[in-house]
């Protein structure tokens, strides 16, 4: 099995200075990004490891709000080997959590809120912001970024004003598609599952319209269960 050591040297950033849209996500052999309804299904060990890893490097996680829901996101928090190495390259302890929801449809108590380690951002709509974004004063801090649908780039604005560089995107699907569209993805991680799931599930992109959007393979990783994990990059 890859260490940890080993998937931060295969995962390493050029440099935190420069802004990186990164993408996580796990999917079968057959496409498939879900199995019984959660991408977490699909994942092993050394799955869950990157996925640490991953967090580890990035100032800020992004995640839309039906993977929130269909995940059951708690508090996102690295743990405490991953926060020694955040200390020492001059990080603070966790990553930023931002989840972004159109419609703002979330409620204060959801889990994401009631657990998180530290303050989140709802990134919204201009709309929506103002509608309910008082709702969640207690819990959070809501941003509007442009009318429906919600614009992208004034979220990396937001973030890139913040000193948040490093994007780490963990879904769902149609945010990653959304980005796509919007040629902000930078980079994807994709964990292959040994598995062949069929069914209905979707896949890891979805909602952007058909175009040949070429990515790099920037590296491969695998391990003893299987897995192969790829890196590609814009």
């Amino acid at each position: 099995m890859p260490t940890r050591h080993e998937l931060f040297d295969a995962y390493e950033l050029p440099g935190r200075a420069e802004p990186r849209m990164r993408m996580n996500f796990v999917s079968s052999a057959d496409g498939a990004v879900t199995l019984g309804g959660q991408s977490g299904a699909l994942g092993g060990a050394t799955d869950r490891t990157l996925m640490q890893v991953l967090r580890a490097m990035a100032d800020v996680v992004v995640v839309g709000a039906g993977t929130v829901r269909a995940e059951g996101y708690g508090g996102l928090q690295v743990d405490a080997d991953h926060v020694d190495w955040r200390r020492a390259h001059g990080l603070v302890d966790q990553p930023a959590l931002a989840v972004v929801s159109g419609g703002l449809h979330l409620e204060p108590d959801d889990s994401v809120f009631a657990e998180a380690a530290g303050r989140p951002l709802i990134v919204t709509t201009d709309a929506a912001a103002e509608a309910r974004g008082g709702l969640f004063a207690a819990v959070a801090e809501v941003v509007g970024c442009g009318a429906e649908p919600l614009d992208l780039t004034a979220m990396l604005e937001v973030f890139a004003r913040r000193g948040w560089n490093q994007v780490l995107c963990e879904g769902g699907p149609h945010l990653f598609g959304a980005l796509l569209e919007a040629g902000l993805v930078d980079e994807v991680c994709l964990t292959l599952a040994p598995r062949f799931v069929a069914g209905e599930a979707g896949r890891i992109a979805q909602g952007a319209a058909e175009s040949d959007r070429r990515f790099s393979l920037a590296g491969v990783v695998t391990d003893e269960d299987g897995f192969v994990f790829l890196r590609y990059s814009r």
